[in-house]
Parts: structure tokens; C-alpha cells; sequence
């Protein structure tokens, strides 16, 4: 007899090989005849698993196991999860662009240190003293005016087919004024006679431009470039009555690199000529002289007419090669117009090309291309020479970037009432007497803002006294004053002194000197006398001062 299996508090017991949820209903006696006596494990299903779906086997034992996993772990904060993302792995994307920006990093470093390399190598040549000076601001030395005078002679060495390359092509003192960032240049005519003073090629007198090769310059060694340099800025200091402290040596190459660099110049052609200036000692270039090629060839080469140093006045660019000639173009063949002056009008262009290729140089196009700055350290590495200190270029990048072109103006010899020059390129007063030329530069480069605004001063005698217009013109002109004319005041009456400024004149610097000597306020009114045109002050001496100090 079978015995049935009772629940127990309202349970019934599963039978062998239900699972967990399955519906329990009472099996009748044929049922349980076919219920097989072994027990299945639990939670395995049948084998044929096809005929089975989920839905009636209930809940299963790993479904249990996954929802009650992880129960009694506590939750996830913040920090953890942020720590997590971080750890996890990066995207394709972002590694793609981390290694981008590592390369250009790398390449950055790589330019930057070959620039420097170069810098260096360069500056090698360039400066005297330690190389890694180069980071220092050392002012540079100055004369008793507070300026900075540099002489800069070019030469024709480095060009395989000039003549005479050992002889200085240009000669030019710059002169600047570090504090008020101003400069002055004035240039020498090469054919000036001179008195070597030593035994020359030429003997022991003859032209300037003989003198850099007789004391040992233009050679391959930096050092006697050096020291030439420094003899020369002596010699021609004495000539010009200047304290020159720097000598700088530039030659062909120097010129047709830098402009090349930069990109090409632009200057201004200022020509007394309406048409401008050409010379056709250049029209090899084009062509000219050589019977295979045709005169239109020679007018596609050299527009519009078949000159290679052809322009009209007014701005033109430059490239390389035509600012190396127009630097040399002088009009000593024909046919040329333009050049009525010879040397000075080429020294005239010369002073214009060198500051179109500093303003060019220190532009931000230019500063900001590694490619132009790179050409232009190698210009500058391979073919100058000057006797700057390595501790004194950051002082020159410095005043390159801060003197403004307006303020950078010339010393012309040969133009104005009294030329100190003649059109031989001699001095007026006579062979080697430089006394005017000296007096000329004094005046523009002192210190003192009365001397440099060169009033025109007219005396005239009010005291009825001989003597008294000379004797305060001698006072005045030992002040640095410019006295240009002395005269007998109309009769009438006067004040001990009156000064009287004419019409248009704008020169304060002098005014306020004037007042100050004398005591009295000048006066704007028209003077009791007539004056020639272009003086600007009129003083009547009205009581004699000879007992007076002023």
C-alpha cells in the first residue's frame, strides 16, 4: 500500500525534479506508476531542451545566483567612478591625437635647437667674446653726445668678377642715440684723399677706399677682418672729428642674401631728374653686347627699355639682384640720367636700401617665418664681420625693432646752402682739411638741442656802441648758436635786449634758450628791420653788455 507524503505547515513537497515555482497539482495513480524512482538534479533540465521554453521551468537557480549577486557590496561613489574612467582604456581618437601633438612637439624642439645651433654658429663669427653672452642686454658704448657710432664698409671680395673687390665699395657711419632711439647716417665718398698716415698699396696718400685692405681687411681670417675694422673706425674718426666705437664689414653676398631673405625691399627713387634714374652700365644683364641675343629678348629681360637699373621716383621693389646694382649705380656710363652727382647719389641709395632691409627684416611677417630667419642668420653668419661684443646683440635687436624709419635720417655733404663738399668728392675748404665737414657733423649729432636745430640767428647793434654786435655774436656762437648775419639796428630806441621771432619759425629748443640768457619774452610781432628769408630770430642789442656776464 502506498503511503502518501503530507505537507507540511501548509507546504507541499516538490517532487523529485520540479524546480522551484512550478505549479503542484495532484498526479493521478497512472502518473505516478510512470514516474520514474531517481531523482534528477536539481535545476537540470531535460536533455531534449528544444521542446522547453523558459517560461515553463520558472525561476532557476542561477537566476537566482545573478540577482543576489553583489548584495552586500557597498555602492559605487563618485570618486571611484571617475577613478575608474580615468584607468579605463582611451579611445583610438584621443591616442591618434596625443601622438600628433607629441611628433609636433618634438619637431618644435628639433627647429628650435637647430635655429639656436645656427644662432650660435653664426654668432661666432659675427660678435666677439663668449657666444652664450648672446643672452645679456649690455648697453653699448657711447661717445661724449651719448651715441652709439658704428662704421660699415663694403667690399667686393666675395664677387669673382668685380675689380678691385679688396676696395671699399661704400663707407658709412651710422650713429645712434640709444636713449631717444634716433640715428644719423652719413657716408664717405670713396674717392676722398686721404693721408694713410703708412705705406699703402697706392703709397703713403690716395683714395679712402684703399685704406681697409692696407691695414689687413677682406681676408678669411675673422680676426684680421677684426682688427682692421677697429684701425679703420679710428681713421676715419679722425676725419669726420667722430668717436667711433664699432666697425662692421659687409660684402656682396650679404646684401643679395638679406634682401633674397626677406622677400625683396622697397624703396623710393628721389631723383632730381623727372624721369627718375637709370644707368646702363648694368645692361649686360639684359643682354646688351652679346650678338645672340636679339634687342627683344633684351626688352623681356630688362622692361620696359631695356635697362637693368631703370626706375621712375617714386616707390619701386627690389629684388635681390637689382638692389645689389642699384647700391653700386653711380651714372659713370652713358646713356644714364639721374646720377648728376656720381657717388653721392649712389651713396644716397645705398642709405635707402640698408633701411628697407631693416624695416623689412624686423617686420612680423618676416620675424615669424622660420624659413626667411633661418636665410637670414646664414646671410648674416657667413659673410659679416664687426667688432661687436656677443653681450651687445640684444641691445641691437632691441633698437632695430625700436628706431622707427621716420626717425633715422642723413647727413648729406653735398647738399644745402653751404656743401662741406664738392662735386670731386673733396672737401671745399681745400685737399685733405676736413675742419668744415667735422664742424657739420658736430652740429647734428650734439647733445645739445640748440645746436642741432641750427636757428638762424640775426644780431643787430641798438646801442650806438662799435663792437656790440660782434662781441654778443661771439657769446652766442660759443653756445652753440648759429649767428648768420650782424648788423646796425634802425635808429630809434630800444630795450637792453629784444628778441623777436619771425613768422613760421618752430624751433623751441632755441627759443627757450634765448629767453632764458637774456630775461625778456621774445615777441612774435614783425622785427623793426627787414630779414632774409629763413631766419628765424632777431635779436637788437639795445645797451652795451660787454662788462655784462652772461
Amino acid at each position: 500500500m502506498t503511503q502518501n507524503r503530507h505537507s507540511i505547515d501548509g507546504f507541499v513537497p516538490r517532487r523529485p525534479g520540479s524546480q522551484l515555482g512550478d505549479r503542484h497539482v495532484g498526479a493521478s495513480n497512472d502518473e505516478k506508476e510512470a514516474e520514474k524512482p531517481a531523482y534528477r538534479p536539481t535545476g537540470l533540465l531535460p536533455s531534449d531542451k528544444s521542446t522547453i521554453k523558459r517560461s515553463e521551468l520558472g525561476i532557476a537557480r542561477t537566476d537566482l545566483d545573478d540577482s543576489l549577486k553583489g548584495i552586500d557590496q557597498p555602492e559605487e561613489s563618485k570618486k571611484d567612478r571617475k577613478r575608474r574612467k580615468k584607468n579605463a582604456p582611451k579611445s583610438k581618437t584621443r591616442r591618434i591625437i596625443k601622438r600628433v601633438v607629441i611628433v609636433l612637439v618634438i619637431l618644435l624642439v628639433a627647429v628650435g635647437g637647430w635655429m639656436a645651433y645656427k644662432a650660435l654658429h653664426a654668432g661666432g663669427n659675427i660678435f666677439k667674446g663668449n657666444i652664450l653672452d648672446l643672452v645679456q642686454n649690455k648697453p653699448l658704448k657711447q661717445d661724449a653726445n651719448g651715441r652709439s657710432n658704428i662704421l660699415v664698409l663694403g667690399t667686393s671680395q666675395d664677387d669673382p668678377g668685380h675689380e678691385a673687390g679688396y676696395l671699399t665699395d661704400s663707407i658709412m657711419v651710422m650713429s645712434i642715440d640709444q636713449k631717444n632711439k634716433n640715428a644719423y647716417m652719413v657716408s664717405i665718398p670713396r674717392d676722398l684723399e686721404v693721408q694713410y698716415g703708412e705705406s699703402c698699396i697706392s703709397g703713403n696718400r690716395g683714395k679712402i677706399n684703399v685704406y681697409f685692405s692696407c691695414v689687413g681687411g677682406g681676408t678669411d681670417n675673422v680676426e684680421s677682418d677684426r682688427a682692421a675694422l677697429t684701425k679703420e673706425a679710428g681713421f676715419i674718426g679722425q676725419i669726420l672729428g667722430m668717436d667711433i666705437q664699432y666697425g662692421v664689414n659687409v660684402n656682396y653676398t650679404v646684401m643679395r642674401e638679406l634682401v633674397s631673405a626677406v622677400g625683396g625691399i622697397t624703396v623710393t627713387i628721389e631723383s632730381r631728374d623727372p624721369r627718375g634714374q637709370m644707368d646702363s652700365n648694368f645692361d649686360w644683364k639684359c643682354g646688351v653686347g652679346d650678338r645672340k641675343v636679339s634687342r627683344s629678348e633684351v626688352l623681356r629681360r630688362c622692361p620696359p627699355s631695356g635697362h637693368y637699373i631703370d626706375y621712375p621716383n617714386g616707390p619701386v621693389n627690389l629684388d635681390a639682384e637689382h638692389a645689389l646694382y642699384l647700391a653700386q649705380a653711380r651714372g659713370d656710363s652713358a646713356p644714364t640720367y639721374g646720377f648728376e652727382q656720381s657717388n653721392f647719389d649712389r651713396e644716397k641709395n645705398q642709405q635707402k636700401i640698408v633701411k628697407a632691409i631693416r624695416e623689412k627684416a624686423t617686420s612680423a611677417g618676416v620675424l615669424a617665418d622660420f624659413g626667411k630667419v633661418s636665410n637670414i642668420i646664414d646671410a648674416l653668419g657667413n659673410n659679416l664681420r664687426t667688432t661687436f661684443e656677443a653681450a651687445e646683440f640684444r641691445t641691437l635687436v632691441d633698437l632695430a625693432k625700436d628706431i622707427k624709419d621716420k626717425d633715422i635720417q642723413s647727413i648729406s655733404l653735398v647738399d644745402g646752402d653751404n656743401p662741406v663738399m664738392n662735386g670731386n668728392a673733396q672737401p671745399t675748404a681745400g685737399m685733405y682739411q676736413y675742419g668744415d665737414i667735422q664742424a657739420l657733423i658736430r652740429k647734428k649729432l650734439s647733445s645739445n638741442p640748440v645746436t642741432r636745430e641750427e636757428a638762424n640767428i640775426v644780431v643787430l647793434n641798438g646801442a650806438g656802441v662799435a663792437g656790440v654786435a660782434k662781441a654778443e655774436s661771439d657769446k652766442l656762437t660759443a653756445q652753440g648758436f648759429v649767428i648768420s648775419g650782424m648788423d646796425n639796428a634802425p635808429a630809434g630806441t630800444y630795450a637792453d635786449v629784444e628778441i623777436y621771432q619771425t613768422a613760421g619759425t618752430d624751433k623751441p629748443a632755441t627759443k627757450a634758450k634765448l629767453q632764458s640768457i637774456y630775461g625778456v619774452k621774445a615777441k612774435t610781432t614783425e622785427p623793426p628791420v627787414g630779414v632774409d628769408e629763413g631766419t628765424n630770430f632777431v635779436i637788437i642789442i639795445g645797451k652795451d653788455r660787454s662788462s655784462a656776464s652772461n
